[in-house]
């Protein structure tokens, strides 16, 4: 089959706009072969081929057409990839660039575009108001499993998720600037050249291929007594020439967080037909900048009036666009509804390019200005005071319905509608910043206002519309930002910024139920829908937002917010203002999972982290577990062994003689530095200002909310040096805490961090035979002068290591920290030495056996995020005379002191051979009628070899008044009694500790 040729597009004009026409492109949509130019986007290519009918609504399946140039797209969204790897559903036609073999399908259709079976649903309309699945899916009850919800999941999302997984890869880059530009259309490219002239470091970045926004179809605007193009074309040389500027295009800003760090997703491969080796498909840069310049620009609204949705209807600088950036005449007879000047540039320059326009109704009585006089000089039809209130067509508009001060509706035979209520600045970013926006009424735009972060606006983004004022606007806040240089005057040649805008919906006189004033194109949220919205009693606009789904689509309210509160307003008879505003959310567009995540991505998304003594594990025989991101032994099996007859085995030889585990995943932080005392001071709720070099203490970490989130045992190894334990899954947590506090917080003290976990191989060995064991492999330290909560330099086994003589089994304990290198070759002589002494190889599961048995807590486990010191029994280790620690505050509050709350208790099941089940819920009475008040739960339940029974550790209300009463844990089947005791089971006096 031959493809169609670039010069058979019927609707490509001969000459202008951007495009190369010596470079053809063929594509293919809907599996139909298309041609193409270099420079056009899918949606310019289609439309030079007079295909206007590009997707289908949500909601009523609707025949949808291209509405806007940019990223404000709400309706032509298409899938695009000829393979699962690389297909990207729900991507803007306007914005995905063509390539040669570009592969493109429209979506949400069955079984074609054309004809699509889902449309019955614009025929019961009606029966689809606002709100409507809040009241329909309730009855019958047992309908919501069997029939509702099977059918509202498949008929919910937009597009296909590819079911293969990305072939491409993606990279992530940190970035620092003096000024960080967003937008290279005019006000963008002369903060940039202002930035740039005054020193700084500069970073610019857009969003579309090439970089000068409006000024890629200037309209015959001169700017400096050159063509705007030849002057954006030498400014960008200018720029690109400067070693200080970064040029970033096809590079969205699309968040905008605190401390001006701005995330950017850089589009790389996307428009190349084949993958380069070793490129990234999009490159997510991190960017903390010193300054922000917003130069985003502006969007142009829609009008709200009924059958404004229909292929061929779009927005009037959008068209203009079209003609005069891509060579695209986008119909042949227009009619065009406004109520901003700007809209009639459009209608000449489409009268210049061919399109008959065959009226322009205005909605304002009267206006003036050169760029009306220009198309009255053109001869153009203008209707003043009048309408557009409905159009006609299926497939494509057919006919416009212009109603007025003429008394009787007109009908226009057309296949073009264009709309212009006006611009709205692109205040996205702004708000995300938490700037606060500034309704102008007169206007009906918010502006922005004043500003959270050292950011300012530019141009349009900022309501100064119009390019002479935009360049010199955006110069100013260039030299702002760089605090420095000279002012400039530009001399342009340009008509004056438009004037007039309307929000809401447009008057008219259809009260059909079918006649439908679309205010969101792709949720298919009419105006209709707004007004019964406030009639149920909304009034806030983000609740009207969440009812009628108005600005929930892809494009995230561009072409619907400002109309939405218009209409809002209207019916309230409520200024704009105290209507509200919606929340600005990132992304500003969407941003593929892929540049998120970066390289985290299979091993790397989830990597498997073993420690040195991994592999010694794996071949006697291990089980492992997933602790956090490790992989520990959870138990040594024999001759057959289950877990239970492994772990019995393994606590009794423990308790017995000795075992050996590996707690090298323990999260270790070096603090260190002359203030690292204080440092600890201020954030553990212990006290370590007279804690002795070679000394150690349990530390106790909590959150600001006084609840407990890490523990650990801390060493003084020296006197501005301390070494830090944390829990294996807290390391990141806490040191990404301490780090908070240091650079935030505390930036007087003078104290740094080292995470050291992957350092040290940590030994221990536990048991009564434990200094029998290792005396022998360790120099420079007196094990008989050697106390509990202790920590020395010294050498282990020949290598130069950390000894602690800590425990976490309630036996004489000893960890043996080693470097890493060295881990397996320690763990390896020390096991050899054991074996004369009945040594066990034991893993976790032993570990939280042997430590329930003396109570010890583990945080994660014992606590859930919402438990105290006192609560879990350990208020001993608070420092009575401190006067602050992070949470202190947050204890003295009432509630944290009711002696109702959740405490840590032990249990006792009356039949010592049951074992209760972690997270079971306890009652104090099992004839309670139900629902029965729970009075706590199970944290930890096993059976101990040692004292012959099961045992579980638990959180009661009020659990230390309990003890000595019977409580009650109902099971499917049974209810289990059990008595409150001490949560200490096993040699509560510490003796074998001290052994």
């Amino acid at each position: 089959m031959t493809s169609p040729s670039i010069h058979s597009a019927p609707f490509r004009l001969p000459q202008g706009g951007r495009i190369r026409r010596d470079k053809p492109l063929s594509f293919t949509f809907d599996g139909k072969t298309y041609q193409g130019a270099q420079g056009d986007t899918l949606a310019s290519a289609l439309l030079a081929h007079g295909v206007h009918l590009m997707g289908r609504s949500f909601k009523y399946h609707r025949p949808r057409g291209v509405l806007s140039a940019g990223a404000d797209e709400p309706n032509a969204l298409v899938g695009v990839g000829a393979e699962q790897s690389r297909y990207t559903p729900n991507l803007r036609a306007t914005q995905v660039e063509l390539y040669d073999g570009l592969v493109a399908e429209s979506q949400n259709r069955s079984p074609s575009l054309s004809f699509d079976i889902g449309a019955i649903n614009n025929a019961l309309g009606p029966f689809f108001p606002a709100g409507f699945y809040y009241k329909t899916f309730k009855w019958p009850r047992k309908a919501w499993d069997r029939l509702y919800e099977p059918v509202i999941r498949r008929a919910a999302g937009l597009g296909k998720a590819p079911t293969a997984p990305d072939a491409d890869h993606y990279a992530q880059r940190y970035a620092h600037c003096d000024v960080l530009i967003v937008g290279a259309g005019p006000a963008g490219l002369a903060a940039a050249l202002a930035a740039a002239d005054a020193g700084a470091r500069v970073i610019l970045c857009d969003e579309q291929s090439e970089m000068g926004g409006s000024l890629l179809a200037p309209n015959g605007a001169q700017i400096d007594g050159k063509p705007a193009e030849l002057w954006l074309s030498d400014t960008l040389a200018q720029l690109a020439a400067d070693p200080r500027v970064t040029l970033l295009s096809r590079t969205t800003a699309f968040g905008y967080y605190a401390h001006n760090f701005v995330g950017l997703a850089q589009r790389i491969t996307d428009h190349l037909p084949a993958i380069l080796p070793n490129t990234p498909r999009e490159r997510m840069w991190h960017v903390r900048a010193g300054q922000v310049v917003l130069a985003t620009g502006s969007l142009e609204r829609p009008l709200v009036f009924p059958e404004n949705d229909r292929p061929g209807i779009m927005l009037a600088d959008s068209a203009r666009i079209y003609a005069q950036r891509y060579g695209v005449k986008p119909g042949t007879k227009a009619v065009i509804a406004t109520a901003n000047d700007e809209a009639y540039s459009t209608a000449v320059a489409l009268a210049k390019a061919g399109v008959e326009i065959a009226a322009i109704a205005d909605l304002r009585e009267q206006a003036d200005g050169e760029r009306i006089a220009a198309a009255r000089a053109a001869r153009l039809p203008i209707r003043m005071g009048s309408a557009v209130i409905g159009t006609g067509g299926h497939l494509r508009v057919s006919s416009a319905r212009i109603g007025g001060k003429q008394g009787r509706d007109e009908h226009i035979r057309c296949d073009l509608v264009l709309m212009c209520g006006g611009f709205t600045p692109t205040v996205h970013l702004f708000s995300q910043s938490r700037g606060q926006l500034v309704y102008d009424a007169e206007r009906q735009i918010y502006v922005p206002g004043a500003h959270a972060e050292n950011e300012r606006s530019a141009g349009a983004c900022a309501g100064h519309f119009g390019l002479a004022v935009a360049l010199e606007d955006g110069y100013s806040a260039g030299l702002d930002a760089a605090k420095g240089g000279n002012s400039r005057i530009f001399q342009v040649s340009a008509p004056a910024a438009g004037t007039g805008g309307f929000i809401g919906e447009v008057p008219h006189n259809r009260r059909s139920p079918y006649a439908k004033a679309f205010v969101d194109f792709q949720n298919d949220a009419t105006a209709k829908d707004i007004k019964l919205a406030v009639r149920e009693g909304f009034r806030s606009i983000e609740h009207v937002k969440r009812y009628t789904t108005t600005g929930m689509a892809t494009d995230q309210g561009k072409t619907s917010n400002m109309n939405a509160l218009g209409i809002v307003s209207g019916a309230l008879d409520t200024p704009v203002p105290q209507i509200g505003l919606t929340t600005f959310r990132p992304p500003y567009t969407p941003v593929t999972f892929g540049a998120f995540a970066g390289t985290a991505r299979g091993d790397l998304f989830d990597p498997l982290r073993k420690t040195p003594i991994h592999g010694w594990a794996e071949e006697h025989g291990a089980v492992f577990e997933d602790v956090g991101i490790w992989k520990r032994a959870r138990y040594f099996p024999q001759d057959g062994e289950d877990m239970d007859a492994a772990v019995l085995r393994e606590c009794a030889r423990a308790r017995a003689a000795a075992g050996i585990f590996d707690a090298s995943t323990l999260g270790k932080i070096e603090v260190v530095g002359p203030d690292a005392a204080e440092f600890l001071n201020r954030l553990y709720v212990n006290a370590w200002d007279k804690l002795k070099p070679g000394k150690c203490r349990y530390g106790l970490l909590l959150r600001e909310d006084g609840f407990i989130t890490d523990d650990g045992v801390i060493g003084r190894i020296a006197q501005d040096r301390f070494h830090v334990t944390t829990t294996t899954s807290g390391a990141p947590r806490v040191l990404a805490m301490m780090e908070d506090y240091r650079q935030t917080e505390w930036p007087e003290l003078n104290v740094w961090l080292t995470s050291t976990t992957e350092q040290w191989a940590v030994i221990a060995v536990q048991g009564p035979k434990a200094r029998d064991i290792i005396a022998p492999l360790i120099e420079g330290v007196d094990l008989n002068d050697f106390a509990h909560m202790s920590v020395a330099d010294a050498t282990i086994a020949g290598v130069p290591g950390r000894l602690f003589r800590v425990s976490f089994t309630g036996e004489l304990g000893y960890e043996l920290n080693v470097p890493a290198d060295y881990g397996r070759a320690i763990w390896e002589a020390v096991y050899e030495r054991g074996q004369d002494f009945g040594i066990v190889p034991y893993g976790t599961e032993t570990m939280h056996v042997l430590r329930a048995e003396k109570g010890y807590v583990i945080v994660g486990q014992e606590t859930d995020g919402t438990a105290t010191p006192d609560d879990v029994g350990l208020a001993w280790a608070i420092g009575k005379a401190k006067k602050d620690f992070v949470g202190k505050r947050s204890l003295e509050r009432t509630s944290m002191k009711d002696p109702n709350r959740k405490q840590l208790v032990g249990l006792l099941t009356d039949d010592p051979a049951i074992v209760l089940e972690e997270g079971a819920q306890i009652v104090a009475d099992p004839a309670h009628p139900l629902p029965m008040p729970m009075i706590g739960h199970v944290t930890s339940a096993y059976r101990s070899a040692t004292l012959g029974r099961s045992i579980a550790l638990a959180m009661i209300k009020g659990g230390r008044s309990r003890i000595g009463q019977t409580v009650y844990i109902p099971m499917p089947g049974r209810t289990i009694a059990a008595k409150v005791t001490e949560f200490v089971f096993y040699d509560p006096e510490g003796v074998r500790l001290n052994g």
